[in-house]
């Protein structure tokens, strides 16, 4: 019979479901996590348990908070005329990073995907819609990525917004700083020549 201790294989196959965790690390995870002193693997499960239980999406946005509206939302100097529609929450935190962008954002919770059975109604299009109703936006940045799905994604709310008469752009993509242009591909190079600035 093979050596198994049944707690630390449940242990095991909860870390071997996160994303891109395999088997090997979700071992190396689950010892360690055995290895802590049992205050801190308390306090591990407890941060575990107290997301789960206190975060959840703004009212105005569908980005994540643990309050009714998130800080950007709330913020009475960000600019209420612009709208950065994202496909995740993690996408905030990456143009937050960058201290430069100064708008509001809307989280989409996903992409439109009829090969995953994901559809407009999947996705929290209905809720960005109706934040045109009193105006104030001027502007919708679509920055979902450049894929198939982000594209299809992009164009469909395009097209829901054009008659309300808002302003729809798209993120450049093209070269990052320091890569080779012999190895960008041809999506690639017609997005950085279609994004070109004036210098």
């Amino acid at each position: 019979m093979a050596y198994s201790v049944a707690p630390l294989e449940r242990l095991v196959n909860q870390f071997e479901r996160l994303p891109g965790i395999g088997k090997k690390t979700a071992q190396k995870l689950a010892f360690h996590v055995l290895s802590l002193p049992k205050e801190q693997a308390l306090e591990f499960a407890d941060a575990i348990i107290e997301a789960h239980n206190k975060i959840k999406k703004c009212s105005i946005c569908q980005t994540l908070t643990d309050t009714e509206i998130c800080s950007v939302c709330s913020d009475d100097h960000r600019d209420k005329s612009t709208i950065c529609v994202v496909e995740d929450p993690k996408d905030v935190i990456a143009f937050e990073r960058t201290k430069e962008y100064h708008g509001l954002y809307h989280v989409l919770h996903g992409l439109i995907s009829p090969m995953d059975g994901i559809g407009p109604d999947e996705l929290s299009i209905k809720e960005l819609i109706s934040r045109m109703s009193d105006g104030a936006v001027k502007e919708v940045i679509m920055a979902t990525n450049p894929t198939v799905e982000g594209e299809a994604t992009a164009m469909y709310i395009s097209k829901l917004l054009k008659p309300m008469g808002i302003k729809v752009t798209r993120l450049a993509y093209g070269i990052p700083v320091g890569g080779n242009l012999e190895y960008a591909d041809e999506v690639t190079l017609y997005r950085a020549l279609e994004g070109r600035s004036e210098i």
